[in-house]
């Protein structure tokens, strides 16, 4: 109701239009009170379909999506990390393979597995990175294209979207995702078009930026932030000798360091920014 899922998103469709620094402060506020919230709103202003049709989708594609992700109509994850693969892009095993059916349309074959993903179970739309390969030269780009990203709707045939994982006992939606033998139209699913099949990685070293960039680090601060009034409170609380032990220069001296280590963090966070 709210957009914090379009907060990236331009208000000529429907989004907030937030800066980097309004992303960053309240992606910050929500991690000081729940991390699961705080991770909710991040990954769809983040590196995922929004980030990218922003800055890489066609004219329909924008039109198709950008509103639906705005209201929070569709909710988006991004496939990267693989079992064998981590978050290292440029190790990725999912394929797609580019054909042309009966009609002279150019389809794209998809195959997949994708684990650790944000927000999966409870997808959409799916933000995908894998290697392009073009047998017949279509394109004209040679048989071994690149990484390519496209979007795959949730319910396309041959998709499947797992039951959530359990990161160290944090309650947010992750989980695998899998694709065997999915069809789509090449230029509806990749995005920006066949014209940018092969630029995957462009796309991802751009776009993770914002996630490493803006999401992570508001994260943290915002857990460091809590953290030491967490310790200050309590130091000014508990009392010892009738004297809070924030009064103690063996509580006093590393406090003050932990108070000093924040400002330096936040200070980092805003450069950054």
């Amino acid at each position: 109701k709210e957009k914090f899922l379009g907060m990236i998103i331009p208000k000529e469709y429907g989004g907030l239009g937030f800066s980097a620094l309004c992303n960053s402060e309240v992606v910050q506020k929500l991690s000081s009170h729940s991390i699961t919230a705080g991770i909710t709103v991040m990954v769809p202003n983040s590196l995922g379909p929004a980030e990218l049709l922003i800055h890489y989708g066609t004219q329909a594609q924008k039109d198709r999506y950008l509103r639906k992700l705005a209201t929070g109509e569709e909710i988006p994850c991004f496939g990267l990390t693989e079992p064998m693969a981590g978050s290292d892009a440029g190790a990725i095993t999912s394929t797609g393979v580019l054909y042309k059916g009966d009609d002279g349309e150019v389809y794209l074959k998809l195959n997949w597995q994708k684990r650790w993903i944000t927000l999966s179970p409870i997808s959409t739309l799916i933000g995908l990175a894998f290697r392009l390969k073009d047998p017949e030269n279509i394109l004209g780009k040679g048989v071994d294209v690149g990484i390519t990203c496209a979007l795959i709707p949730s319910h396309t045939p041959g998709v499947w979207v797992g039951h959530r994982h359990d990161p160290m006992g944090l309650p947010f939606n992750n989980g695998p995702t899998e694709g065997q033998d999915v069809v789509v139209k090449a230029e509806d699913a990749i995005i920006g078009g066949v014209a940018n099949a092969g630029k995957g990685w462009t796309m991802l070293m751009e776009s993770l930026a914002a996630g490493r960039g803006i999401s992570l680090p508001a994260q943290g601060t915002g857990g460091v932030k809590l953290a030491y009034r967490v310790l200050s409170a309590h130091a000014n609380t508990r009392k010892q000798f009738g004297v809070p032990i924030g009064k103690f220069e063996g509580v006093e001296e590393p406090l003050s360091r932990v108070g000093g280590m924040v400002y330096y963090i936040e200070a980092l966070r805003k450069y950054t920014i």
